[in-house]
Parts: C-alpha cells; structure tokens; sequence
C-alpha cells in the first residue's frame, strides 16, 4: 500500500464527528457497546425479546432452527401476518387516525391516507385479488409508478398469503417478462404511466409488450394515474378502480407461518443475471421493525422520508413494511429529484416539515452538482437525522450532506446491507461517534469479520473479504426457485459463513469501511485498489460531481486504471483537466493509483437502485457483450 494512500485513510479514521448531546439525550438506545454485548452472549434472547413487541396469533416454539445450514429458520412454529402488525393492530390505537403516507406528485398533486383508510383500501384490494382467482402462496407481479396504490398491492399481496414480486416500473419489457416467466405469476398489477422527469412513462403499453413474451399472465388490474389512453384486451385487463367500487372493505388477514413466503425481489444486477431473492414473514418483520426502530430512533412525532424506490430493498423495508410497523407518518414522492428544478427534495422536506432523511449517495452526489445554494433557499431545520443507503457514501459527499442539508447538527446513519440481508447489517446508532465514509459497526447479533483469501482474518487496515458468521432473522432463505445457486453464491467460498461480495477493512476502533463489490476490487502492480476509494478521491476535485472506475487488463501491471467523469456544472472536459485529475488522484491515493485515462461522459450506465454498472463499462471498453442489462436504468 502506498504511503500516501496509508495517510489518506488514517486522516479519514481520525475524523470523528461526536454526536450532539441533544441527540443522545433523546436516543431510544444510549449505551450501544452494552446492548452489543448483550446480544452476541444471547442472541436468541435478543431476538425474542425484540419479536415479543410485535403481535402473534401463536408464538414460536424455536427462535432459531440452524439443523439445515444455510437453511435456516427464524421463530419456528409462530404464527404471523407482517399486515396484521402493520395495519391490523393500530386499528384498535389511536394510530388510526394517524397519516401513514403524504403523497406528493411530481405534477405537485397530493394526497394524505390515514392508517384506517390504508387498511381500508387494503383490504378492498386484497378482496379484488381473490376475486381474480389469487390464492395463498400464488406469485403476484407488480409493476407501477410511484403511487401509494404500490404498497396497497403489496400489502394486500401479503395479507391473504399471496407472494408479490416487484419489479421497478420503467424497467425493460424484457426485464419485466423474465421476471413474469421466473416467478410464473399469472396476475400483473400496473398503472396506465407515470410521471418521471416531466416525461410519461408507458408502464401499460411495456406490460402488454412483457405479456406478449410472458403469455401466462391471465389477469391484468390498471391503476388510473395519466389518464392517457392505452391498449385494453377485453376479459383480461380491469381497471382498478372499477373493481374496487363494488369490493368489501372487510377482509380477514391470513394467518401465515413465520417461516411462509412473503416475497421475492430480484437483486439490482449489478454483477451480472438477477436472482430472485425469497423472505419470510416472521424473521423479515422483526428483524426490519427492530432495524428502524433503533437506527433512526424513530418518534411518534417524526416525519419519515425514505426516498428510494418500492420497487427495491430500500422500499420494501423501509418505506412499506418497516415504517408502517412502526407507525409512523411517511412521505412519497412521484418523480426526479431535480424536477423541474434542482431543490425539489428540498422544498418537499420544508414543506412537510421532514425529520428524518433517507436516501442515496449517488442522488447526493448529482444534487452536489448543482452547488449549496438551492438547499439554502430552504428551511430545512425540522430534519434531525439524515441516512445514506445503497453504496459506499465517499467523504466529500457525506460532509456536503452533513453541511448543507443536515446544517452541520444532524448524524448521518450511513446504512450498509443488501437485498439478501433485509434490513440494516453495519450501521451507526444516533448515539455513534461518525467517521465520514464509514458504516461504523455492525447492528446488534451481527457477528461481521473481514477475512483474506483463505478466510483468516486480516489486521486492522488490510482490505479483504466482508462475511458474517452467525444467521440473524431478516436473511433471505434462499433463492427462488434455486436453492443451489444460494448455497454456491452466498455460502460455499467460506464454508459456515455467508459471503457478502464486498469488499471492506476494519481500522484500529473497529469501524468498518466498505470498499466495494469484489468484482469492483482492482489489482495494480500486486496493490489491492477499491474503485470506490479512486472514485471518492476523483470526487474531491472540485470540478467532478461524479465518476466510476474499472480496472482494463494491462501486461506489466495486471491492472490499469481506467476512470469516467461527470463535472459539476460550470467546467469542461480538456487533455489538460484530465491530466490535472490524474495527477490529483495520485497525490491523494498514491502513484499507484494513477489512472491510465480520464474520459469525460455526460451520464453512466446505472441500476435502478443507483449502483453504476461497472461490468457494462468494462465490457464496453473491450468491445465484449454487456450481458445482462435488465436493471440498466437506460
């Protein structure tokens, strides 16, 4: 590791950034380091307890079964419904009454349900879905605009044991029709279009082209969003509101088995073809109830705003399922965060006063672009805490956001998990010293170690391997369809341990630092190089908003660096500004580090989910096939 390099970390771990005593005095947990102990001497304990502040129509006979590993079970024996804590159980609280989502379209139309209507429409919805045949267990597709008919669909999915699988609406008709054929659903939930940026999206007219590829599906309910006219084949197609008008709004909730189906969600696919990821009820819900709860000490008084998408993890999680077990009030947004102008969110989070922000670094980043002004145009001094989720958040991105939008008094909970995981894994607590750029610890009965080649530990600072030793509740159970495919993909490389795919280092206070997906790990001249670490060095030239770096092969030094810029507004490329960040990323990495080319583009192939999709660059670069580009955001 070069000299420099080992500076530049050590400079990065000795940030530290204390928390406000205002935010430790009103924290839910104040002593992390003794619930940490607690729940790695008891874990079963741990998670029992946290599951007994949820509801069971029977409670568990096993906490966890581990007699068919990496099958393993949560709450064994207890009977569960994750809608029945989410909406079933307010309905006897004042939290009835209490708003569960604000919707704001990105035509600026609104609306606000209250808990009592959610459950309402839920249970309309979920009378429609069997009165289209759909049963226990039945696959449902759901593919819509950002409406809060999508978590209806999904909730009422959940209620009568039906398994939803979300696709993110605006993917391909090929993306969507695999999804279809792999999950054999025959009900298709969607919306006429919707509005993205100021432009409509056909999300219909894609349906019927996915249909045409997929021809199981038999039953297709339509969402009036646009209002536009779109295609209709008679006897399949049924609009959603004629079929609500006439449904009860009395439906009883199925009760499930813990261990029963919930979903699947196919992974983002930034390393190649997606797989379909299989969660439960029981283990999912106590495990992202507890998750949210204690990461961002959500209040009754809060104002929660998770602006990702329902159609990945973040959305299932953490604007659906986990929210609303919490009962807390959540905001939807339809559109571009920079529609029509660049402090959209901000002017969304003033407007309803947002407490808590939780979003992506790389939607950080494109704000960044357009300078601190439009945030200050804001008040934004309701938000208490701010959240990051999706990739490794770089330094200069993380104090921009703590700056501008958080005011320099909110604590960042830098989140790091993935679709597999369910819910948060190494994250900081409100009452966590921060270091920017680092998830800090993991969450409480995670045992996370990073190890070489071999599976031995490395030394504090040396990158490696992430991989978690013990199972924890909101896992997935397999991959749908392919149970083998789970046991080589996540558990064969390190035998009894799950294998996260990414790389990461621990430094000397054991805060933990994600480096990146191994396939994003480039080797130069022997060195271990993070493309996260020379994309975050490329980001602190003030003239970069964003980049992405791929590791071409080179006969002297195995690797060479090749990098794609995007500048921040105001500059332009030139052979003269590429050698300046060259040399810029040298004197902050190290000579090692050096990229062989800057090239200057106006946008970078993305994921949904706004992982870049380093594979497609590197494939293009050598003029080989992209594979696999249903989650191309393009």
């Amino acid at each position: 590791m070069a000299d420099q390099e080992i500076v530049n970390i050590i400079s990065a771990q000795e940030e530290v950034y204390p928390p406000p005593p205002d935010v430790v005095a009103r924290a839910r947990i104040k002593d992390r380091e003794a619930l940490s102990q607690f729940a790695a001497d008891h874990p079963e304990q741990f998670w029992a307890e946290r599951a007994e502040e949820l509801e069971w129509y029977r409670k568990w006979d096993k906490v966890l079964d581990d007699s068919n590993k990496p099958f393993f079970k949560w709450f064994v024996g207890g009977r569960f419904n994750i809608v029945h804590n989410a909406l079933d159980r307010h309905m006897n609280t004042w939290r009835k009454n209490k708003v569960a989502y604000i919707w704001q379209g990105e035509d600026y139309s609104e609306r606000a349900i209250s808990y009592a209507e959610l459950n309402r429409e839920v249970c309309k919805f979920a009378n429609v879905l069997k009165s289209l045949g759909v049963q226990k267990g039945d696959r449902v597709t759901i593919y819509m605009g950002r409406v809060i008919e999508l978590p209806v669909a999904m909730l009422a999915c959940a209620k009568i044991g039906a398994v939803h699988s979300v696709v993110y609406g605006g993917f391909s008709v090929q993306a969507l029709a695999g999804r279809i054929l792999d999950s054999q659903s025959k009900v298709l939930i969607t919306c006429d279009g919707a509005y993205v940026n100021g432009k409509l999206v056909e999300l219909k007219q894609i349906a019927d082209d996915a249909i045409k590829e997929a021809p199981i599906v038999e039953k297709v309910v339509v969402y009036k969003r646009t209002g536009h006219p779109v295609g209709w084949v008679e006897g399949r197609d049924h609009w959603w509101h004629e079929l609500m008008k006439d449904a009860s709004p009395v439906c009883e909730t199925e009760v499930t088995d813990a261990e029963d189906p919930l979903f699947i969600l196919y992974t983002s696919g930034s390393t190649g073809k997606p797989k379909a990821l299989l969660h439960t009820h029981g283990g999912y819900a106590v495990y992202t109830y507890t998750t949210m709860r204690y990461v961002f000490d959500v209040q009754d008084e809060d104002r929660w705003w998770c602006a990702a998408d329902p159609g990945w993890i973040t959305g299932h999680s953490y604007i659906v399922y986990a929210p609303l077990m919490n009962g807390v009030t959540s905001i939807m947004y339809e559109g571009g965060p920079a529609y029509p102008a660049p402090d959209r969110w901000w002017q969304i989070a003033e407007q309803y006063r947002v407490t808590i922000l939780y979003c992506a670094p790389t939607a950080i980043r494109g704000l960044m672009r357009f300078g601190p002004e439009w945030p200050q145009k804001h008040d934004l001094s309701s938000l208490r805490l701010l959240g990051s989720v999706g990739e490794p958040i770089n330094p200069e991105a993380w104090r921009w956001y703590h700056t501008y939008i958080g005011g320099g008094r909110c604590p960042i909970m830098d989140t790091w998990w993935q679709t597999e995981t369910g819910g948060f894994m190494i994250t900081p607590l409100p009452v966590t010293p921060l270091k920017p750029g680092s998830a800090t610890k993991p969450f409480f009965g995670i045992r996370a170690e990073v190890v070489d080649d071999e599976g031995r530990p490395v030394p504090p600072n040396e990158e490696g391997y992430l991989t978690i030793l013990t199972p924890w509740p909101g896992m997935a159970r397999t991959i749908y369809g392919d149970p083998d495919r789970y046991v080589q993909t996540y558990w064969a490389r390190y035998p009894g341990r799950y294998f996260t795919g990414d790389s990461a280092r621990v430094d000397q206070d054991g805060y933990f630092w994600i480096i990146g997906r191994v396939d994003d790990v480039l080797k130069v001249s022997g060195y271990r190089l993070g493309t996260a670490e020379v994309e975050s060095a490329l980001v602190s030239h003030p003239a970069v908003a964003e980049a992405a770096a791929i590791g071409l092969p080179h006969e002297v030094r195995g690797n060479a660096i090749y990098t794609y810029v995007i500048l921040r507004a105001g500059y332009e490329g030139s052979p003269a500004l590429a050698e300046e960040l060259r040399q810029h990323v040298a004197k902050v990495m190290g000579p090692i580090a050096r990229p062989e080319k800057v090239e200057f583009v106006s946008k970078l192939p993305k994921t949904r989910s706004g992982k870049i999709m380093r594979r497609v660059l590197k494939a293009r670069a050598l003029g080989l096939p992209e594979g696999d580009l249903t989650t191309l955001e393009e």
